[in-house]
């Protein structure tokens, strides 16, 4: 729990979110995150709002945001506030932009994805620090380059640790100047990022619980940073594992793993595939139809820290 939410977390509604991208038909994955998050906020008598993250306007499209709503709707996963959706947003995007801005945080970044990978050290698997390669340019050289290519935007991060207790995951930490690097908040399209827009979303949306894939976990501390940096609270986070298709190969839309077609030709019914998830992920004893209503009556926050064996992976059968 950050500082600013623990005076207030007693008194303070908890307001969850499903924040899906309408990219895609949902899978098992996204549907057991979205069941954690509403089992998170419903447990503790809280809401949960509804927003779609449609940042990415090329690939969003009209009926996947219909199709999601309803896929939320039939399989008992209900809402209470929204839909919200960031494309109408940007407004909003801005005035946090500018406040950044004007605390000096930010400057123009010519590098094209080459260049991060030749210039960026790997840390943590795949993720790589941005070696600050556009921080330090001359005025001169922004105005040349600025004629060649339209520059993205990086903020700088502090020489800071960033911490949070997660709901599953406990203690985590990361350094962000030594992890993470200076990162993006709008892209050389001029489209915001989602970094920006998700800390903005939350707080203009109450939304103090975020659950959401472990996979995310290593992206909460840049997100802390600018909730710093804006003067917006901190909400608490629950990282939960990913449902994965074999040993380090995640559950994906691109793949049609575990879609929802596919999931309810094999279990029939919502509660089928509610109930079959609930089981691999230990949420109940045996593989049989159930309802998150029904898992509300047994959940318990306080047990998500040894609830699910492998806080990482989940392996889907």
């Amino acid at each position: 729990m950050s500082k600013t939410e623990g005076n207030n977390a007693a008194i303070r509604p908890v307001v969850g979110r499903f924040a899906p991208s309408p990219t895609g038909r949902m899978h098992a994955g996204n549907i057991f995150a979205a069941l954690m998050a509403w089992l998170i906020s419903k447990s503790q008598d809280g809401s949960i709002v509804l927003r779609i993250e449609d940042l990415d306007r090329q690939r969003s499209k009209q009926h996947f945001i219909d199709d999601v709503q309803r896929d939320f709707e039939s399989l008992g996963l209900t809402w209470d506030k929204g839909p919200y959706f960031q494309s109408t947003r940007d407004e909003a995007y801005q005035e946090a932009f500018d406040r950044l801005e004007s605390q000096g945080l930010l400057y123009p970044c010519f590098c094209s994805r080459a260049d991060l990978h030749a210039a960026s050290a790997p840390h943590r698997g795949e993720k790589l620090v941005y070696a600050g390669t556009c921080r330090n340019l001359a005025p001169d050289q922004v105005i040349a380059k600025c004629l060649e290519k339209d520059p993205a935007v990086r903020v700088i991060v502090p020489s800071k640790m960033f911490e949070i207790e997660d709901l599953v995951q406990g203690h985590y930490a990361q350094r962000l100047d030594e992890e993470c690097g200076d990162f993006l908040v709008r892209r050389s399209d001029g489209a915001f990022a989602y970094q920006l827009a998700v800390v903005v979303d939350d707080a203009a949306q109450g939304v103090n619980s975020v659950v959401r894939g472990v996979d995310l976990l290593c992206s909460t501390p840049q997100q802390l940073f600018l909730q710093e940096a804006l003067d917006l609270p901190h909400p608490e986070y629950a990282h939960v594992p990913l449902l994965v298709a074999e040993k380090d190969r995640r559950l994906s839309k691109r793949d049609h793993d575990a879609s929802l077609d596919a999931l309810l030709e094999r279990f029939k019914t919502p509660e089928g595939i509610i109930g079959h998830i609930a089981w691999i992920a230990g949420l109940q004893p045996n593989d049989e139809p159930c309802t998150p209503e029904q898992l509300l009556s047994t959940f318990d926050c306080a047990d998500l820290p040894t609830l699910i064996g492998d806080n990482v992976q989940i392996q889907w059968r």
